[in-house]
């Protein structure tokens, strides 16, 4: 039976990370017509008041430490948001995936620092795996000389700001195994939704005031789809699957299910976008996929 939840739950993170993957090329499309920091308002405060009516009396009565919790969760999630939202109006969908995937890499250390939990031996290999792979899948090149020309000469902004997402979201990871522990999940989707959509007004309203950004806000096709599946699949649904089944996930095993999100961020980037992969792009996602496997079979192994 424990095992059954483990692989039920396990399934339903894979299920978030297609969902997530599809956000990139949606996102990347409508930002012309409306600025980042506003569609992150929009999106989570539209997010948050869909769930208000279904924790509304969890919020009332929610304790200081699981307030707290709750207010941690979602400065990384809005942080994290921010800068990859940002970052995707400097790079491409596919790159953004690519890079956000990183934060895979960095949940071992950051698990070894907050919770003292020492990953096991396989667990680095796959991580290893997944980092090559995500190495492979940034690339351009067509064969090896071209990949280490590639290699730090095509860094842009965007790919600074998506690689401090993924950082954010390491810790936002590990931080939702520490607190989905002691207090229910409910009350912190909507701590991180709320907090992500006023993050995003304060933005709004700084970079109005500051000229940092000229502040877009066309009502179009794209930014309509963008919101309606960033809002309920991506905002609503994930967040609630996500803190409701990455408690019987250990950290490490969630980051290297979710690094399957840049190949579906790929996937819809190519079909929507019209972005290509390379041949080492294939390669990459090659050795992703053998990282998890490699990760589950000898999890269950050990377990």
């Amino acid at each position: 039976m424990k095992s059954l939840k483990k692989y039920l739950s396990e399934g339903a993170l894979l299920v978030n990370t297609i969902i997530w993957g599809g956000t990139f090329a949606l996102i990347k499309n409508a930002l012309p017509d409306i600025s980042p920091s506003i569609f992150l308002a929009v999106r989570f405060s539209i997010a948050a008041l869909i769930l208000l009516p279904f924790v509304f009396r969890q919020i009332v009565s929610i304790t200081k430490p699981a307030f707290i919790s709750g207010i941690v969760l979602g400065i990384f999630y809005f942080l994290g948001f921010a800068a990859q939202t940002i970052g995707l109006k400097f790079t491409t969908a596919t790159k953004s995936g690519f890079i956000t995937g990183t934060f895979v890499v960095i949940i071992p250390v950051l698990q070894l620092l907050i919770e003292r939990r020492t990953p096991r031996w396989h667990n680095f290999l796959s991580i290893l795996l997944v980092l090559l792979g995500l190495i492979f899948l940034s690339s351009k090149g067509e064969n090896i000389f071209s990949l280490i020309d590639e290699l730090g000469a095509d860094f842009n902004l965007g790919d600074l700001l998506t690689l401090i997402c993924a950082v954010l979201f390491a810790f936002q990871v590990v931080y939702v195994d520490v607190f989905t522990k002691r207090f229910d999940y409910l009350p912190l989707v909507f701590l991180q939704l709320a907090i992500t959509g006023i993050g995003g007004a304060v933005f709004t309203f700084i970079f109005s005031l500051t000229g940092i950004e000229i502040i877009n806000f066309t009502f179009s096709g794209s930014v309509l789809i963008a919101l309606v599946y960033t809002v309920i699949f991506a905002s609503v649904a994930a967040t609630i699957i996500q803190l409701k089944f990455q408690k019987e996930v250990s950290p490490t095993k969630a980051g290297i299910i979710f690094s399957f999100e840049p190949i579906m961020a790929a996937i819809f980037a190519f079909f929507i976008l019209n972005e290509k992969i390379s041949n080492f792009g294939l390669l990459g996602c090659i050795l992703i996929f053998i990282g998890l496997l490699l990760s589950e079979i000898l999890d269950k192994k050990d377990g």
